[in-house]
């Protein structure tokens, strides 16, 4: 469902350039080549350790947001207004968590494991889209999520289908159409609200743009400028499109989307610029996104708790299948 800029996450260890064979030298010389011919990268196929490390970083990171972002929707199935709107939602969840999966696949074809990436997620060292650390108060919400929040995670994650490492470009593909009916299945549902219902049912759709619009757009990431491992990622194709260029794309887009839903975005430094053919838009409250990426924004700590929760409450699953498993080896030398 949602990735966010690789820049929020992290940094490897020592960053300091290791010494490298000759043998090494003329890998990696065969590897960019590969990379300016638009080749991809497969699992068998040699890599920079660099590149592994960054893309284990971006895959697991994409594949925990999809997990986390089940919460906020999914705290609304059982309080969704109608049946037809129970089950939209309640696809939506389970497409959810099968983006998970392809991604946390995708990953472990990279050398890492499921369990130290869940680790990782739970004692707080790896990171999820910032997004999904707000609350959902309202129904309304749920229909800007989709809206909003799909919306800006498709334009972020289009590009990922053109991404060098194979397993994550393929996975994207499938991922990305369907995002595509949760965007809009959001944006009916709120032009349902707006035009057939009431005045406080219009009122609530209003609050809820108010409060996901600015989250929405710091979902790609920081500036350009302040984005220090973005170049390295556009070179070697992980990355297509600067964090600058999808915010404007999805700012410019939503404008238009808006207008013909009945809504006000909730910037007045919002305005076409004719010389740009662009939308300009207010100062982006960088100190409020940085602050929730660190763990303190208004349910980090309520969406990890119940992500944690969930994998202890799973313990005996995992047990059982494994004791399953065992039991089953012997018959299956046999064979």
């Amino acid at each position: 469902m949602y990735t966010q800029a690789m820049d929020t996450m992290g940094k490897d260890g020592d960053a300091r350039k290791p010494v490298r064979s000759a043998d090494e030298m003329v890998q990696e010389e065969r590897f960019e080549a590969r990379i300016a011919a638009g080749d991809f990268v497969e699992p068998k196929d040699w890599m920079p350790e660099h590149y592994r490390k960054t893309l284990v970083r971006q895959i697991s990171q994409h594949a925990h947001s999809e997990i986390v972002g089940m919460l906020p929707e999914g705290n609304w199935i059982t309080r969704a207004p109608t049946l037809k709107r129970k089950a939209i939602l309640l696809a939506k969840v389970q497409d959810e968590g099968g983006h998970g999966l392809y991604l946390y696949s995708a990953a472990e074809t990279l050398g890492t494991s499921r369990d130290q990436m869940l680790d990782a997620l739970h004692t707080g060292k790896a990171k999820y889209s910032s997004i999904f650390n707000y609350p959902t108060l309202t129904w309304a919400d749920v229909g800007v999520i989709g809206w909003l929040v799909d919306g800006a995670a498709i334009m972020n994650q289009v590009p990922i289908c053109r991404c060098s490492y194979g397993p994550y470009a393929r996975a994207m593909i499938r991922i990305c159409r369907e995002e595509s009916f949760h965007q809009r299945q959001g944006y009916e549902s709120l032009l349902t609200m707006m035009e057939k219902g009431t005045d406080a049912q219009r009122s609530m759709v209003q609050d809820a743009v108010n409060r996901w619009w600015w989250p929405s757009i710091m979902m790609f990431g920081p500036p350009d400028d302040q984005s220090p491992n973005s170049a390295q990622s556009m070179r070697w194709g992980i990355k297509r499109v600067s964090n600058d260029e999808l915010r404007q794309r999805f700012i410019d887009a939503s404008v238009e989307q808006a207008k013909l839903l009945g809504v006000t975005l909730p910037d007045p430094d919002l305005k076409w610029n004719a010389e740009r053919q662009h939308h300009d838009f207010g100062k982006i409250d960088w100190d409020e996104f940085w602050r929730v990426v660190g763990g303190n924004g208004p349910c980090n700590r309520e969406r990890l708790a119940a992500r944690v929760q969930a994998w202890e409450d799973g313990a005996w699953v995992r047990e059982a299948a494994l004791a399953y498993a065992r039991k089953q080896e012997p018959h299956a030398q046999a064979a």
